[in-house]
């Protein structure tokens, strides 16, 4: 390998870290809060929008319900941080609701969990970084013809930040989600001293009409419709559930550290959505999408308006009327909060994936950390599926929405009921009367939440499947599938390879094989090394594909009275693996309690195009030989001198017994790398180059 892939690496994500470094990795609360909540508290720039475009299906009359679906969302919201706060307390090892789940409800249980957050961590990035984009889009009018390719980057860029480091990113990620909540904090203060004052604060869009397509519903249809835009709302839940996933990145106490944060994040989230909420709705902002069933009407011309600013940048606007830089403020550090939410799903799914991994539910690689200590192929895999999904739905916030917060709510609520049983298998076991309330307490809190996060799951199933909402639940039983065919295989293999007594048992003898093309260095080395393993026999083959290239090989080798016998198979039809693999099974036929060694020269070369000069039978043949039982397959590396360039020095020669003669037609040293460079293994001649 090149070291320019290696010098860009470094260059994009810094000097590798050694594993003792893993603890400086770790997160003060100050930095924990923007890291994992900054998905969170993003969701205050799109949740109060989809109330409002709920609740336009049903015209400008259910408007006046906004408060009461806020403060729905809003008790919501407090009973999972106020649930989570147990969990983090009771579980510290990563696993979040999956470790929950697993631990109280079994195996099964678990993977649903898993499944769930797999499934909404990766439509966090996809909506995050599109609604992003499209608000970003409404500032910079250029960009929206290429919003799609513009998403993608933002995800390559935020990849490349995680895959540097958790602390670096954390440090990165910190400021701007800090000013977020300052210009929204700032904005609502600023907006209530107005108020004070007595100034008229008026939306933009308040004399707008605003026309759905159901106006004037009532009974069960009204009902319907305050229920979807009260699921609509719980988008602002999304991303409570990352803190008990990303426990391991906190600092000791672990478990206190990540409910003090889990605190301080319900209670920031809480004041910005219902402050945003409300001065939406005081201000009489409005906000329609016709393809959602809504229209916005401008009296003034009778005409439908389709570029309507986002509930947020109205509020802002109003807000700082008469203080333009605050505007400003509040609109680019919304447009980069959502970008940096994304970030909240590279937290989370790396380490879920990493604890999936260590409990065979997915590959063993999601466990291995990279050059800088993050879960490197967890962040990778999360990139791609988000970017796959971007542009699947075109990078459209609308259309991605429904498919929200399906899967956040399914582990919401398996979590509690799990959390439930383990605060009853508990009290069965502690006696003391303090910790015994506590726990009664704890339970208390993790039933409420149980039952009132299931009716929302149910809520958020019935409103939003048309909607799209039934991709996620496709997609969640086919990851569920999937993990469990994974752990029955590496549960199966497991199983096989457990010793027993028969594995102990030596071989009765070891017949060694050496692939000879012709004479030259690195078949010269193979014989010795095979030599000086000392098997039970050794004999080197060769395939006759060209009979007077092999009667010629013959005479050379009887010429330099190799001490090795020579074997020359037939090949009628100019094959090489076919023949070998033959000889090595009637070998192996001869004596079932024997191992054949067979031992294959290969070439290392430091150019990637000289892998593609030079023939590949050596692979060919390893990949057959590897099928075979009782066949051992050994590669005897020669380096040719391009090879130097990788190692820095060039590599001391191999001695060798045998005495090269000088013009023996190309089996010289020279002549031998030049003529037979493989790659693969230089054990058939370039004649099947």
């Amino acid at each position: 390998m090149s070291k320019a892939p290696d010098l860009v690496k470094r260059l994009l994500l810094g000097r590798a870290l050694r594993s003792a470094q893993q603890h400086e990795q770790l997160l003060p609360k100050r930095i924990a809060l923007p890291v994992f909540a900054s998905d969170a508290l993003s969701s205050v720039a799109y949740a109060p929008q989809e109330i409002l475009l709920a609740l336009g299906v049903g015209g400008l009359a259910m408007y006046q319900y906004t408060p009461w679906v806020a403060a729905a969302v809003v008790v919501i919201l407090l009973t999972v941080v106020a649930s989570y706060r147990q969990n983090v307390r009771a579980y510290q090892s990563g696993g979040g609701d999956f470790e929950v789940a697993t631990t109280n409800l079994g195996d099964n249980w678990g993977v649903v969990v898993a499944s769930a957050l797999l499934v909404d961590y990766v439509l966090t990035v996809a909506v995050s970084v599109s609604s992003g984009v499209e608000n970003l889009g409404a500032l910079l009018k250029f960009l929206q013809p290429h919003e799609v390719l513009v998403a993608i980057a933002i995800v390559v860029l935020v990849t490349i930040a995680n895959l540097r480091g958790l602390k670096e990113a954390g440090v990165a990620f910190a400021i701007p989600t800090y000013l977020f909540m300052f210009s929204i904090i700032s904005m609502l203060l600023y907006g209530m001293i107005r108020l004070g004052l007595g100034t008229d604060l008026k939306a933009e869009t308040a004399d707008y009409k605003i026309i759905g397509k159901e106006a004037g519903i009532g009974g069960a249809a009204l009902i319907f419709l305050l229920l979807r835009a009260f699921s609509s709302g719980c988008a602002a839940l999304t991303g409570v559930e990352a803190i008990s996933n990303g426990v391991p990145a906190f600092r000791k106490p672990k478990g206190e550290n990540a409910a003090k944060t889990l605190l301080m994040l319900g209670l920031v989230a809480m004041t910005m959505f219902g402050g945003v909420t409300a001065f939406a709705f005081y201000t009489k902002a409005k906000f329609a999408e016709p393809s959602q069933g809504s229209q916005l009407i401008d009296p003034a011309t009778g005409k439908v308006v389709h570029d309507a600013d986002p509930v947020i940048a109205q509020v802002a606007h109003t807000v700082f009327s008469n203080f333009t830089p605050g505007f400003a403020l509040v609109t680019t550090m919304t447009a980069l909060i959502l970008f940096l939410a994304a970030n909240t799903a590279f937290n989370g799914f790396p380490v879920l994936g990493s604890v999936l991994a260590q409990n065979r539910y997915l590959p063993r690689q999601f466990h291995t950390r990279g050059d800088r200590l993050a879960f490197s192929n967890g962040i990778i895999i999360l990139a791609t599926m988000a970017g796959l999904l971007i542009y699947a739905y075109d990078a459209s916030v609308s259309k991605l929405i429904p498919l929200y917060t399906v899967g956040v709510f399914v582990s919401f609520t398996v979590s509690q009921v799990g959390m439930v049983r383990h605060w009853n298998r508990l009290l069965r076991t502690v006696k003391d009367p303090a910790d015994r309330r506590r726990m009664r307490t704890s339970r208390a809190i993790n039933a409420f939440g149980a039952t009132l996060t299931g009716v929302v799951l149910v809520v958020v199933l019935v409103t939003k499947f048309m909607l799209g909402a039934y991709i996620v639940c496709i997609a969640m039983p086919v990851l569920f599938l999937l993990m469990k065919a994974i752990r029955k295989h590496y549960d199966r293999v497991a199983a096989e390879l457990e010793p027993t007594g028969e594995d102990v048992a030596l071989p009765a003898r070891n017949h060694a094989i050496v692939l000879v093309s012709k004479i030259h260095k690195p078949t010269l080395r193979a014989l010795a090394y095979a030599r000086a393993t000392r098997p039970s026999t050794l004999e080197a083959v060769t395939v006759a594909v060209d009979g007077d290239e092999a009667h010629r090989l013959q005479e050379e080798w009887d010429a330099l009275d190799v001490p090795v016998p020579l074997k020359i198979l037939d090949s009628p039809y100019r094959e090489i693996t076919r023949p070998v693999l033959d000889y090595v099974k009637s070998v192996r036929r001869r004596s079932p309690r024997d191992v054949v060694t067979v031992f294959i020269p290969e070439y290392v070369v430091g150019h990637w195009w000289e892998h593609l000069l030079h023939n590949q039978s050596a692979l060919r043949l390893k990949g057959r030989l590897l099928f075979q039982p009782g066949v051992m397959v050994t590669s005897v590396a020669w380096q040719l001198q391009s090879s130097d360039r990788l190692k820095g020095r060039g590599e001391p020669g191999f001695g060798s017994s045998y005495r090269m003669p000088t013009g023996s037609g190309g089996n010289g040293s020279e002549d031998g790398q030049r003529d037979e460079a493989s790659t693969g293994g230089g054990i058939v001649s370039e004649r099947d180059s």
